[in-house]
């Protein structure tokens, strides 16, 4: 094999440039669509896309691969991945396509893909799908005569907005909150404040205008200071902030304070265990989720379950152990009950839920545990071969000392882009930054010697 396509979530980089480019998305969708042709019936994918330029030419290249290789092609247009995973099963398609770069800058595009079950690829469908990536697809395609046909389906947005309303309680009603919704300028543009309106909350739409140009540009859950600055002006109960797929969420308090994945993780872990709907004693999230959070499962007799980054791993060991919330501080958080994927929309809902049960501020419900202090920074580099360095070793070696039991040390390359990523956290806040600037710069030295 020449080379490698998927990361740690699909397909990503630059658009226009390899691996994203219209050559290659086609190619994608013809090897897709000949390993998901099971069975006689007529096969189909549904195809769904965020707001970027660049997936009208992504979109259309993936139409031309799948029809090519006899697949018939739902075209969703703009929605969240979400709604994607949950469409492929209720529409009953072979495959779910999502266009995204989930939290990335325009520039940036990527290929997510579905089962027919909802969930994400296992790393061997995606090595199957690699291998005929390299070789001749096009002598396994359709006959002229089977060929695949595209067209656009109505009613994708009200469908996602009725199942999202469904997973709160019939009784549920969000009237008398004031909230602001931060939707990127992405995919969730029309659903969210929708869903939220319906509920019969005073919704405050912000970042609703996709140009093509400014998804995720300075706002979303990546960016949420302008969240934080509208819920002070419009004295909001509470902000949540989307990204561009809407498969992540962060929410701020009426005070202005940051609720991340961690914090979302314990709120309704909580609750759930509470009134006995937690499964599995435990929750499941990544390596890079704060010892906070640890400490507090741990205190009310849960388990934290610690997965490689990614929400792939983490659904995987979700239905491996049976547990039915899960996710990463980032906000992509995975609630079992409900869907196959991470859902923005639908986490935000259920913290809206805990924060109506108590009839308490967000400030006071949402704010389970003090985090542990933690520094994560990111250097840019080309390759992987500075973590093999001596001077880099060194450090991270160093960094494990000084921090022993009372922190912890995370250095790993990013699956998305091209940094490495350490983190360290510990309860000694000048020690935890000082590991990390010193690994940085062993780093960025060998980096700037190369």
């Amino acid at each position: 094999m020449s080379n490698q396509y998927f990361g740690t979530d699909g397909i990503r980089g630059r658009a226009n440039s390899f691996p994203m480019t219209a050559e290659v998305a086609m190619r994608v969708g013809m090897a897709v669509g000949l390993t998901f042709q099971n069975g006689n019936h007529r096969h189909r994918v549904v195809l769904g896309k965020d707001t970027r330029l660049s997936g009208y030419m992504l979109e259309n290249a993936m139409v031309a691969g799948f029809c090519a290789a006899g697949m018939d092609v739902f075209l969703l247009g703009p929605i969240p991945t979400p709604a994607v995973a949950m469409l492929v099963r209720s529409l009953r398609a072979d495959i779910g396509v999502m266009i995204s770069a989930s939290h990335n800058p325009f520039e940036d595009n990527g290929i997510k893909l579905f089962g027919p079950d909802g969930y994400k690829l296992s790393d061997e469908l995606e090595k199957q799908i690699e291998a005929k990536l390299d070789r001749d697809v096009e002598l396994a395609l359709a006959d002229s005569s089977m060929l695949g046909r595209a067209k656009r389906i109505d009613g994708v947005h009200d469908r996602y907005v009725e199942f999202a309303k469904r997973t709160l309680p019939r009784d549920m009603s969000l009237s008398g909150l004031r909230i602001v919704i931060d939707c990127a300028n992405g995919a969730a543009y029309k659903v969210a404040p929708a869903a939220l309106w319906e509920l019969g909350a005073e919704v405050i739409s912000i970042n609703v205008e996709p140009s093509g140009f400014n998804i995720n540009q300075e706002c979303g859950s990546t960016h949420p200071a302008g969240l934080v600055k509208k819920v002070h002006e419009v004295r909001a109960d509470i902000g949540i902030a989307l990204d561009g797929d809407a498969d992540r969420v962060v929410m701020v308090d009426e005070n202005g304070n940051i609720i991340d994945g961690d914090q979302i993780m314990a709120l309704i872990a909580s609750f759930w265990h509470d009134n006995d709907r937690l499964t599995g004693n435990g929750v499941a999230a990544t390596v890079m989720s704060n010892l906070g959070l640890e400490r507090f499962l741990r205190d009310r007799n849960l388990e934290l379950h610690r997965t490689r980054v990614g929400d792939r791993y983490v659904v995987e060991h979700m239905r491996l152990h049976g547990l039915n919330v899960g996710g990463e501080q980032s906000g992509h958080v995975i609630l079992s009950d409900f869907s196959t994927s991470g859902d923005g929309l639908v986490t935000a809902l259920q913290v809206l839920a805990c924060i109506k049960r108590q009839n308490k501020p967000a400030s006071e419900v949402c704010r389970m545990f003090e985090p542990v202090p933690q520094v994560l920074k990111n250097v840019r580099i080309t390759g992987n071969a500075p973590l093999e360095r001596d001077a880099v070793k060194a450090a991270i070696a160093d960094a494990h000392i000084k921090l022993g039991d009372h922190g912890r040390l995370v250095i790993r390359p990013s699956g998305t882009e091209p940094l490495i990523r350490v983190m360290a956290e510990g309860d000694n806040p000048e020690l935890v930054r000082k590991v990390v600037d010193e690994i940085i710069g062993a780093i960025s030295g060998v980096r700037d010697a190369a």
